[in-house]
């Protein structure tokens, strides 16, 4: 036993600490992922972007073997004017002849991105510079004849055989007018910028207008030059107005523009459009403000003329997802609904007006993966056996015959390869780095594309906590899902202090069987310096049905901070937890959540960090915070008796502050007018602002010195 226990402590001291630079210097860690996967038609081969130096290539190969077949392109023998260009992404035409090439990218906010687009010619190797600017949402015609992009907020299309470029809009204008690209709250909050969309047989541009001259502006300043420049743009926060929205079409052949009938109200949201089987018929999404009905209409290219298929309404509210498949019979669509409770796929029939169940149960569908037209098969992944687990399921279109696809435990990220022979499955678990498969349809692996098997000998020479799940008492006595790591030396007849993470936004889960989880090697870090870190999901996050979900309707931060504090009490009578030396901390909506619980809880909690935090929903954009909130002035209770901004006189512990002050989502006035109030109250806290950041705050040796604040705070201060 003496022995043992030599061997043990030697083999223990012959292992690293993890460190903050491992973390986020030298990126140790750092995940493998499979990038620039990309399947071609035949559904049998893929390519991807091979790097040597400043070397470049896009190579084919095949699936099953993995072996290289071809090579499509090579920036050293495809040069532009003479000159080598470096490839960011690139996108196919349907014929698979020509290649988009997107170089020196430029991002806008946090989904849209202005890039050099070159048009590259497969067989002749020619390469021809779409526009002489950077520009947007560069596409190609379904034939590959013409590709459309965005530019100074106007849509317009290039023939690549004449060489000539069309102007469809002239009327765009910062801050004024936009057509083809998405405002920034459209972008943000449904998820999109690309604002147009091919018909089918390329006959149609359905397109965008957004006219956001109504809607109020925010201006950031950036600080890096001798005099600050103003950074504005239109935000509509809470209650305020929004762009008013139409969708065009526009005739290539008649160069004639038309507007699709939405209705007379334009205090209302248009957050998809999508074609049908039908060239001709567009389908346009049609939502009202309070996001509680949603209708599905058919518009006519030719005429503009609409009819409404399909109508939803919820008591709560209706979220929005690309979860729409059109079937060839050009009456029916697939489509997911909450409507019984939880999260299902459905079938339509807008002729028959027959809705058809596909999945049922107490459990919520995670992702409609793919809709296979030949086999009429449909893919999706699902909650199951338990809110913690991701597999991957198929359904016929009648929902009878269903097979479950990945029988392993854990969290399975599904891509289908077109023609749904294939799949590409990342797969981890909590313990279990992820694994890159190649499946059939049956679920079998044909081979392993990426281990990981680098990373995990890299922590084999790491000291580690312990994580593991369980479960805790909310607040109403309903069992929380939950992960903790506890230190590599844990003694239950020691107390340790705990610091509790959490992100706690509506429909959020960050306790899930995958890898890793949030702040995964910082967290172990701080478990091998004598804490326990303790992540809960509590009430209105996801995975769990729409009860549970969509209880924090008009009222969010209040069941939630009610769980958080539960917890925390709960975790105090514990044995091995020093129950004054209780900590939390969040980013986002979890720099929201721990605002409050330092407040609110201000007999739980001794220590909290908010990073980048709402302080009062007020402050924030009208689509998100309109939907779980309704308006300001439909609520003003629901706002501000859960606003951190109006708890500042309850402060008691230590409370760091951290926002950038170039954050345009969620902006640093939020932090301005917290310190604001705590400052009218007399409270002490600290903070820490970085010049020019947004809301990632990284770049840079950024997030190396954001966490080693926070670090050095914990270590002080809890």
């Amino acid at each position: 036993l003496l022995l043992f226990t030599a061997f043990f402590a030697t083999a223990q001291t012959d292992k690293k600490n993890i460190t903050l630079e491992d973390i986020w210097k030298d990126y140790t860690f750092r995940v493998k992922s499979v990038p620039g996967f990309n399947a071609l038609q035949d559904g049998k081969r893929y390519t991807q972007i091979d790097k040597e130096g400043e070397r470049q290539w896009i190579r084919v190969y095949g699936l099953e073997k993995g072996r290289k077949e071809k090579e499509l392109f090579d920036n050293s023998r495809h040069l532009f004017e003479g000159n080598k260009i470096t490839v960011a992404s690139y996108a196919f035409s349907a014929d698979e002849k020509k290649m988009l090439l997107f170089t020196e990218i430029k991002p806008v906010y946090r989904r849209s991105m202005q890039s050099k687009v070159y048009v590259f010619d497969i067989k002749s190797g020619a390469l021809q510079l779409l526009d002489t600017t950077h520009v947007l949402h560069a596409s190609f015609d379904p034939k590959g004849t013409r590709v459309a992009f965005v530019k100074d907020n106007n849509l317009y299309y290039r023939d690549l055989g004449t060489g000539k470029t069309t102007t469809i809009t002239n009327d765009g204008k910062k801050n004024e007018i936009i057509n083809g690209n998405c405002d920034w709250v459209y972008e943000e909050e449904f998820q999109f910028t690309k604002a147009y969309e091919w018909s089918p047989d390329g006959k149609y541009l359905a397109y965008y207008r957004f006219d956001e001259r109504q809607v109020p502006e925010f201006t950031m300043d950036m600080f890096t030059g001798l005099y600050p420049e103003r950074n504005t743009f239109k935000y509509p926060k809470a209650g305020e107005p929004n762009s008013i929205v139409q969708i065009r079409f526009y005739n290539l052949e008649s160069a004639k523009t038309d507007i699709a009938d939405i209705g007379t109200e334009t205090d209302q949201y248009i957050p998809r459009i999508k074609w049908s089987h039908d060239a001709s018929k567009l389908c346009i999404l049609r939502m009202n403000r309070l996001q509680n009905k949603l209708e599905y209409l058919l518009a006519d290219a030719a005429t503009g003329r609409s009819e409404v298929i399909y109508v939803e309404n919820n008591p709560y509210y209706i979220e929005i997802n690309d979860d729409l498949h059109f079937l060839p019979d050009n009456r029916s669509f697939i489509f997911t609904s909450e409507q019984s409770g939880y999260r299902h796929l459905y079938r339509w029939d807008w002729v028959e007006a027959k809705l058809t169940r596909l999945t049922e149960g107490a459990f919520d569908v995670d992702a409609l993966t793919g809709v296979d037209m030949k086999r009429k098969l449909v893919y999706y992944t699902a909650a199951l056996p338990d809110p913690m687990q991701r597999r991957l399921y198929v359904t016929d279109w009648d929902g009878g015959k269903t097979r479950l696809l990945t029988e392993e435990a854990g969290t399975h990220q599904i891509i289908p390869v077109t023609g749904y022979n294939y799949f590409l499955d990342k797969h981890s678990s909590l313990n279990k780095v992820p694994v890159y498969y190649l499946r059939n349809t049956n679920g079998r692996v044909v081979r392993v594309l990426e281990d990981n098997k680098d990373l995990e000998r890299k922590m084999e020479d790491y000291i580690w906590g312990n994580i593991s799940f369980t479960q805790f008492p909310g607040d109403s006595g309903v069992l929380l899902n939950a992960w903790m790591i506890t230190p590599p030396d844990f003694d239950k007849n020691k107390k340790y202090p705990v610091l509790m993470y959490q992100y706690s936004g509506p429909g959020s889960q960050m306790v899930a069987d995958r890898f890793p989880v949030g702040d995964y090697f910082w967290h172990h870090m701080l478990a091998t310096k004598g804490y326990i870190v303790v992540c809960v999901d509590g009430t209105g996050t996801g995975s769990r049905g729409e009860a549970f979900k969509k209880k924090t309707y008009l009222q969010l931060g209040r069941y939630e901070s009610d769980d958080q504090i539960a917890v925390a009490k709960h975790l105090g009578t514990l044995p091995y937890v020093d129950k004054d030396r209780i900590g939390i901390w969040g980013w986002s909506y979890g720099g929201f959540m721990s605002s409050i619980c330092i407040m609110k809880g201000n007999d739980v909690f001794k220590t909290a960090i908010a990073v980048a935090p709402v302080t009062n929903w007020r402050y924030y954009d009208n689509i998100y915070t309109e939907r779980y909130m309704r308006r300001p002035q439909e609520n003003e209770a629901g706002y501000d008796q859960n606003a951190p901004e109006k708890m500042a006189a309850r402060l008691k512990g230590n409370f760091l502050l951290i926002h950038g002050t170039a954050d345009d989502n969620v902006h640093f006035q939020n932090t301005v007018m917290l310190v604001h109030e705590l400052i009218k109250n007399n409270k002490d806290f600290d903070s820490e602002f970085y010049p020019d950041k947004a809301h990632g705050i990284s770049g840079g040796v950024t997030r190396l010195h954001l966490y080693r604040r926070m670090t050095r705070f914990i270590e002080e201060q809890l």
